[in-house]
């Protein structure tokens, strides 16, 4: 074996952009840190925020990208909106507690769903998403997607008083819109029709207005679909076009059923 032969080969074939792991794993860690910051009743807000600017800063230049405005600016914009997200985040965590009935308190609702931690990781992306932050929205909410199995791309617009049942397997597209209380259920797709690099900049993934119930399994898909408000969509279900307010959308499986004769 010519070792050194093997490494200027390998060498020679690395020919992706500067790549720096560590960007991954120290958003990981900031992420964390803004979550505990957020909702932890031993971790102190003041320090804490102190110590997330000085990683803020270290992510930012890690991210070898050229910023718009000085990441400074960035991070006092984005504090300034810590609140708006944290009272967002109790009404995605109340909505839980009054739809599920297997809630038993707003604490486990906090500590142990795995649909509200995958909305809260997206919330504090987003808006690192709409201030054009590269590569750290979308390595937070990844975070959360390997955590929960939960994939919302941080430049989804959800409203208000979120509620994700039971999480596993839901798809959340980068333009997709979704209202006021509005509940999914696992394995929903929020999705495109179809998928070509020159449809970057237009509109590919559904609207969901306020106050619809998509049930588990459920693909809508398309950027022209609208979901009308108050509607219910059936689980397994296909949905291509729009769908008026007020309607039910329901999916007929054919079962059929053998049993074996008497012996």
């Amino acid at each position: 074996m010519d070792k050194e032969k093997i490494i200027a080969e390998l060498n020679r074939h690395k020919k992706l952009p500067y790549l720096d792991f560590r960007l991954k794993q120290e958003t990981e860690d900031f992420t964390d840190t803004l979550f505990y910051t957020l909702f932890d009743a031993n971790t102190p807000v003041a320090v804490n925020l102190e110590l997330l600017e000085k990683q803020f800063d270290h992510l930012m230049d890690m991210a070898c990208l050229e910023l718009e405005r000085p990441s400074n600016e960035l991070w006092d914009s984005y504090v300034s909106h810590l609140p708006e997200i944290l009272e967002k985040l109790n009404l995605d965590a109340e909505a839980i507690l009054n739809c599920d009935p297997a809630s038993l308190s707003i604490q486990e609702i906090y500590m142990a769903y795995p649909g509200f931690y995958a909305i809260s990781i997206y919330r504090l992306a987003h808006e690192l998403y709409k201030q054009n932050v590269p590569l750290v929205p979308r390595l937070m909410t990844e975070y959360a997607h390997r955590q929960t199995g939960v994939d919302i791309n941080p430049g989804a617009q959800i409203g208000k008083s979120f509620f994700i049942d039971h999480a596993t397997g839901v798809v959340i597209g980068e333009t997709a819109i979704i209202h006021d209380n509005v509940k999914i259920y696992q394995g929903v797709t929020l999705g495109a029709l179809y998928v070509a690099k020159n449809l970057e900049k237009t509109k590919r993934h559904p609207t969901i207005m306020s106050n619809v119930t998509i049930y588990a399994n459920a693909t809508i898909l398309g950027g022209n679909t609208v979901v009308g408000e108050n509607s219910i969509i059936g689980g397994n279900a296909w949905v291509t076009a729009s769908v008026p307010p007020n309607s039910t959308v329901f999916h007929t499986p054919e079962i059929k059923i053998k049993t074996a004769p008497n012996v």
